[in-house]
């Protein structure tokens, strides 16, 4: 199928994206790398009457440091975080799980804000975003706001962006000595899409967790925290049988999604198993 008609705009700057957004409200859409909005405009399942399209926009791709951490534009693309010495350094978590996305022609292409903007329920990103505590800085005519990861993704599809709100920018806090962090997904053969993905930033000193923030995609219909294994970890010695009992704790209070791909009680499951893997290893990691 192809898309329905629509009205097409290449803004070359936020303020112009964002009068565009003011002027055609609902109707429009932002495209970003294009390889969320683009199939489902294909399908029909998403009709917009304008699309927005942010790749003029060179104030938006950027990767810095700052205050130990990074700060990190809307429209880098998953090729460049994966490749930049300063994540690998920073938040080597963040590399390693862009390089895991789908294959090199989409890393190359797609897009972190974008990612992030899409809240697909089996993207990669939103996984690491939550477990590095990150903050989202949106613009709109006139204003800007920042919104924690933790209050971003709100549902299948649907973050805290306003109509007309532009997320530019990713920032990163800098992580304390003694932090390991890991990603690992037991992803979908064809689309490489996380049928469960967990990320862990963990927090070690005299072989206890002093802090751990857990993501999970791909089990649910948002990318969530796992709250219950974060409290029963902090404090407690980081032996393999602490982990495993803690990691137990990784399914509660998930909605599981159920479809061809896996059941719920087998993604429960993986939920579980992924939680103990990626637990041990930013524990080992975090030396």
């Amino acid at each position: 199928m192809i898309p329905r008609a629509f009205e097409y705009h290449a803004p070359t700057s936020v303020a112009e994206a964002a009068s565009l957004l003011d002027q055609h409200g609902d109707s429009a859409k932002l495209l970003a790398g294009g390889h969320s909005l683009l199939p489902l405009m294909k399908l029909r399942l998403a009709q917009p009457e304008v699309v927005i399209d942010l790749a003029k926009i060179s104030d938006l791709s950027y990767i810095r440091q700052s205050n130990g951490g990074l700060s990190i534009g809307a429209m880098t693309t998953y090729a460049d975080i994966e490749s930049s010495a300063d994540v690998q350094s920073l938040a080597p978590a963040l590399a390693e799980t862009a390089g895991m996305v789908a294959d090199r022609q989409v890393r190359n292409m797609g897009t972190i804000g974008g990612s992030l903007a899409h809240s697909d329920p089996a993207g990669d990103l939103p996984a690491i975003i939550l477990a590095l505590g990150a903050q989202m800085v949106t613009s709109s005519s006139g204003a800007h706001r920042t919104i924690a990861a933790d209050d971003f993704f709100v549902d299948l599809f649907t973050t805290a962006l306003q109509p007309n709100e532009i997320l530019n920018e990713i920032q990163i806090p800098a992580l304390p000595s003694g932090t390991g962090t890991a990603y690992a997904k037991f992803g979908n053969k064809a689309s490489h899409y996380a049928i469960v993905g967990i990320a862990a930033v963990l927090t070690a000193s005299g072989g206890k967790c002093q802090s751990v923030r857990i993501g999970i995609t791909g089990a649910g219909a948002k990318a969530t925290r796992a709250t219950s294994v974060e409290n029963a970890l902090t404090g407690a010695s980081l032996d393999g049988a602490t982990i495993k009992a803690a990691a137990q704790l990784a399914s509660d209070g998930i909605d599981f999604n159920e479809d061809v791909h896996a059941s719920a009680e087998y993604r429960a499951h993986l939920t579980r198993l992924y939680t103990e893997r990626v637990l041990l290893e930013a524990a080992s990691r975090a030396g």
